[in-house]
């Protein structure tokens, strides 16, 4: 089974190109579901369709056509079938602080929630291999990140925080329950917690599975663009996902006339350039920009021609692993793919069994083998754009 999660900055197009890819993917025979994790879900309107279609769906895959179906995850929806203690809780917690109980329903849904449902299905899709290739419409760059890192903090609660927690408000709750002014969470909340937790259970593996995940990027020849395309690259290496290809989107075509888009197609130009030269380790594609709008199963397909020609997109273009332990002598390395970062950025720290690696606002918990657990790390260096830390023996 093949998982392709495609990102990039809002407006970018990269629900147009998913939904191209599973066209494509669908025409060449392979079992494919396109889902969409956007809040602002637009697979519906990139294929043009009646949204009562999917909301008769009730948030599950609808058919499209053969080999084809789409999901787009309904939060509400999602939150009675997964999350109702917690949901409930949250609420009344809200509403005791004086929110309007209206009001207390939305906010409940806090962030995490509609990423946590989506790797749900993926997982449930790759335990029962239900489809040849799932291609994940990510929401823009920094909420894709969230829905990444989830597994790692999920992780991190459940072994460092959740039993304590949980043995805790058993005492507690006989004693604070007449007392504390604000609902108490009931046992059955954590019972809640626990089993999505263990519904999740190998979705880490899945994601950092370079034969089964990867991640391409999509981006436009702008500079804002282009600068959130390198960060992006740069973060989903730090969370040991594999980028296996960038796709350069609505690239002025050579017949565009007129002085005014001379002006733009040269300004493309430099910026061209700028992304063949940082994104030279994995395969670059190019999709120009269509005179009309890319709506409706025609224009998809003219777009999926135009990306792909002949090819099949599913096979991943590389599977180089962007995080590995190596010994160098007596010395264990870790090496990072890191591409476009200063040494000056990283800040490195060592906790118990966890490497933590930050940048900027960005963390990385990194586990440590048994044998380095309490080694404090050596100095890091860059070699090109792999970023070895060295743990003396």
């Amino acid at each position: 089974m093949r998982i392709i999660l495609y990102t990039g900055k809002g407006g970018v197009g990269k629900t147009s190109v998913t939904a191209a890819t599973g066209l494509r993917l669908a025409a060449l025979g392979h079992r494919t579901l396109v889902m969409s994790i956007d809040p602002a879900h637009s697979l519906a309107d990139a294929f043009d369709m009646d949204r009562t279609l999917m909301d008769h769906g009730g948030g599950k895959p609808v058919r499209i056509r053969e080999n084809l179906d789409m999901q787009e995850i309904l939060i509400q929806q999602e939150v009675k079938r997964h999350w109702a203690s917690v949901y409930d809780y949250v609420t009344k917690m809200l509403h005791v602080s004086g929110i309007d109980e209206v009001v207390a329903d939305e906010l409940a849904i806090f962030p995490g929630m509609e990423e946590i449902c989506s790797l749900l299905y993926i997982n449930q899709y790759v335990r029962e291999e239900t489809y040849d290739v799932v291609l994940v419409d990510c929401a823009p760059t920094g909420e894709s990140l969230r829905f990444i890192s989830i597994p790692t903090t999920l992780d991190w609660y459940m072994s460092k925080v959740f039993k304590l927690e949980r043995r805790v408000m058993k005492v507690a709750r006989p004693l604070l329950k007449g007392v504390a002014g604000v609902p108490l969470p009931e046992d059955d909340m954590f019972v809640n917690i626990e089993t999505l937790f263990n519904s999740l259970r190998g979705i880490d593996s899945v994601l950092r599975d370079a034969e089964m995940t990867t991640v391409r990027l999509v981006t436009n020849p702008e500079k804002m663009v282009l600068k959130e395309t390198q960060r992006a690259f740069m973060y989903f290496c730090l969370y040991g996902l594999t980028v296996d290809a960038v796709i350069i989107n609505r690239i002025l075509p050579d017949d565009a006339d007129g002085e005014f888009m001379d002006a733009w197609r040269k300004t493309q130009q430099g910026y061209l350039e700028n992304i063949e030269e940082f994104f030279a380790s994995v395969p670059i594609w190019r999709v120009p920009m269509f005179r009309g709008e890319v709506l409706g199963t025609e224009g998809l397909e003219r777009l999926g021609d135009a990306l792909y020609g002949d090819e099949d997109p599913s096979p991943p273009n590389t599977s180089e692993a962007p995080m590995s332990f190596t010994k160098d002598g007596d010395d264990t390395l870790l090496r990072m793919k890191l591409p476009f970062v200063r040494a000056a950025e990283i800040d490195l720290s060592a906790f118990n069994d966890e490497l933590v690696v930050q940048i900027g606002n960005f963390k990385r918990h990194v586990s440590l083998p048994r044998n380095l657990v309490g080694v404090k790390p050596g100095k890091a260096r860059r070699d090109g754009d792999v970023l070895e830390i060295a743990f003396p023996a």
